[in-house]
């Protein structure tokens, strides 16, 4: 992925698969250069089912987006979810090493390897180990120790960890479309970097993303990740509901939730009548739109946002998070989600875009989108969608950065040391 300085991700979500590709500019952002995306029928709630059904969906939307960017990718971030998902924070400690006291990278390394040394279950392994906070000498809330002075580190991380055989499959599917995994990443960490601001992320805030099969959960707090969870249950589930409930097929289901669905019955004309195909040869029939949004898709909603709103209570943030709710996924885009959500969880809700995706999707408007079960259009007002694909990217250009930082830091050692033996040579010689 050296040519170009390319990076890219691919959200392999239960209702679709989105390729993104990004090009690094000298300034180290990224440039999304191109979006592929393609229906998922391999996943079953964020884990894969069908192995050569999941490959065929990566490959056409890997396709789609290097066509779009006119590169050939080697090697992507892949975004994980799942009910196999779980979390625990974790805290560490080590005595600081050298004769100054000078707190070094070697140290931190120490002290976050320290917060690894926990029970795992077997066939689990871990995804991230994200740090929360560091202290030192007492001293806490440091977001960042590197060059400060102390004897005793301690540090608490949040560790994600993932089913050894969901994870596997996940790459395996990659693989098999000629690609490497340069890592794999929790989705709403992905999806917060495309949606959320500093400020909100410092205040304290929670991240909901609805996909089809999942919603994930992430609470953050002076600046960092404090608390996940991954619920069963998204916008697939709706789609269901509709189909039993107005005994339609699923993709005719789908387009009625996508052009006529509402979270909130308050925000429509109950007696608008919409037009509804029957299964097995029934004829069309007519309804009402208020029973749609009022008896099924509300309900179901309800739950939804009813189940984050115990996990929020779980994780002891009840009351507590200044900057309220951004949601965003493909779920978001249902019409009343943020007026139902914002009522459900007292707190204020806005809908989450990554606001880098805006000239692209200008460029894509009119273009038809295939979601599966149904179809929409490219605009600005769907950009959430993207999210995750284009968090994956932002984490990509990260980890490259970093690198990139920490290669020019060895190499500083390395001048360093024959800077010393020069001197040395010039002082006796």
């Amino acid at each position: 992925m050296a040519l170009r300085n390319i990076v890219a991700g691919i959200d392999i979500g239960t209702t679709k698969v989105c390729t993104i590709i990004a090009e690094m500019k000298d300034d180290k952002k990224a440039e999304i250069i191109g979006i592929g995306t393609s229906p998922s029928t391999g996943l079953k709630k964020g884990v894969v089912v069908d192995i050569d059904d999941t490959v065929s969906s990566i490959e056409k939307a890997v396709i789609k987006a290097e066509r779009m960017a006119g590169v050939e990718l080697e090697s992507v971030f892949v975004g994980v979810s799942g009910s196999h998902i779980s979390s625990i924070n974790s805290p560490g400690v080590v005595a600081v090493r050298g004769e100054d006291k000078e707190i070094t990278r070697n140290d931190i390394e120490r002290v976050i390897d320290a917060t690894k040394i926990i029970s795992i279950p077997p066939g689990r392994e871990i995804i991230h180990v994200l740090p929360r906070k560091f202290i030192v000498d007492g001293c806490k809330d440091i977001k960042y120790p590197l060059g400060m002075s102390g004897v005793r580190l301690e540090a608490e991380t949040h560790i994600v960890t993932g089913s050894v055989t969901s994870i596997q499959n996940l790459v395996k599917s990659v693989h098999q479309v000629g690609l490497g995994v340069e890592g794999i990443v929790l989705q709403p960490l992905a999806a917060s970097k495309a949606v959320l601001s500093a400020s909100e992320k410092d205040l304290g805030v929670v991240l909901v993303d609805v996909g089809g099969g999942t919603t994930d959960i992430a609470i953050f707090k002076d600046g960092s990740i404090w608390y996940t969870s991954i619920l069963p249950v998204g916008g697939d589930h709706v789609t269901k509901d509709i189909a039993l409930g107005l005994r339609t097929p699923s993709n005719n289901a789908e387009r009625i939730k996508i052009q006529y669905g509402c979270a909130s019955a308050d925000l429509i004309d109950a007696e608008e009548k919409i037009d509804v195909l029957g299964t097995c040869g029934m004829k069309t029939r007519s309804i009402s739109r208020g029973h749609l949004c009022d008896d099924i898709i509300e309900p179901r909603v309800d739950e939804i946002f009813s189940l984050v709103k115990q996990e929020i209570s779980k994780a002891g943030y009840d009351g507590i998070i200044p900057a309220g709710v951004v949601v965003t996924g493909g779920g978001s885009l249902l019409e009343g989600i943020p007026e139902l959500a914002s009522k459900k969880l007292g707190l204020p809700v806005r809908i989450g875009v990554p606001d880098n995706i805006n000239s692209l999707l200008e460029y894509l408007d009119g273009s038809i989108y295939d979601i599966g079960e149904g179809y929409t259009q490219f605009s600005e007002d769907n950009g959430a969608i993207f999210s995750t694909g284009v968090g994956l990217v932002h984490y990509g250009a990260e980890v490259f950065q970093n690198d990139s930082i920490k290669d020019k830091g060895e190499e500083q050692l390395i001048t360093d040391f024959f800077d010393k033996i020069r001197q040395w040579f010039i002082s006796k010689f």
